[in-house]
């Protein structure tokens, strides 16, 4: 299949309006909002930082050599065989990582290198830079990087590199034949789920920095800390039951459960506490 494999010219061109639109957008909401609000740019960046650090560098590491250590290039042990021999328990921990982590950066981020600014604009600044650096970062760099492999196999090329990954890692052929599926097919429809999908999490991740900056602010309501965990962990664990086959759920389903979780969310936090903090 991947000798075989062509990327027609339409899925070039939404491969490359998804690498413009995943990186310019979040830039561009990122300067509009700056620039109305006066805000300092430095809050937009902490959010962004506190991404890079709790979710990529602390969260994934230690979530893969506790349920997938075979990823890191580690053998399976006691844990990780239990953990993926109960899929439910495993979406739980795929969930829990991510709610625990982000949410425990945002509450970080607010009382260390933010603890000065008390201004409610804060707390939507740091959401900007969380959830535009993950999508420049998750999906901006994706698309870049199918771009390359879709020039690679329309070249002929990219056969070469999948023979020395899969003689180090026989497991990845798996893996590399779905993207190969993925490029090969990728139509306008796969650019709107991903495009949905981020406008709803974004705004998650606004709705839930605002839920931390006030439990950050008030004591009174520090329980919105482990409320917005809560709720970061029921919606990636309902992703996850997904992904790991416990339930079979279509992808605008998928989408649909976080656009509710998204819009909950971030309305919640904007009408509870932030439009009433005057």
């Amino acid at each position: 299949m991947i000798e075989n494999a062509h990327v027609e010219t339409a899925s070039f061109i939404w491969l490359i309006v998804g690498a413009v639109l995943w990186i310019a957008v979040p830039v561009a909401i990122a300067i509009i909002w700056k620039l109305k609000k006066k805000e300092p740019i430095t809050s937009i960046l902490v959010g962004a930082a506190t991404f890079l650090l709790f979710a990529l560098i602390l969260e994934k590491p230690i979530q893969n050599v506790l349920a997938f250590p075979t990823a890191m290039g580690l053998p399976e042990h006691t844990v990780s065989r239990f953990l993926n021999a109960n899929p439910v328990l495993l979406a739980l921990v795929a969930g829990l990582f991510p709610g625990v982590f982000e949410e425990t950066g945002r509450l970080i981020a607010f009382k260390t290198v933010l603890r000065k600014r008390k201004n409610k604009e804060t707390s939507i600044s740091y959401g900007i830079g969380h959830g535009g650096f993950e999508v420049i970062l998750i999906l901006g760099l994706t698309y870049i990087q199918y771009i390359a492999y879709a020039v690679m196999l329309n070249t002929g090329t990219f056969g070469t590199v999948v023979d020395q990954v899969v003689s180090q890692a026989p497991e990845q052929l798996g893996s590399i034949e779905s993207v190969v599926s993925l490029l090969t097919g990728f139509s306008f429809a796969d650019l709107s789920i991903a495009f949905v999908e981020r406008i709803f999490a974004v705004l998650f991740h606004i709705g839930a920095s605002i839920f931390v900056f006030y439990a950050c602010k008030d004591k009174k309501r520090f329980w919105l800390y482990p409320f917005a965990i809560i709720l970061h962990t029921g919606m990636d664990f309902i992703g996850a039951l997904s992904i790991f086959n416990v339930i079979n759920l279509s992808a605008w389903t998928l989408e649909g459960i976080v656009a509710v979780f998204g819009l909950l969310t971030f309305f919640g936090a904007y009408l509870l506490l932030y439009r009433k903090d005057v």
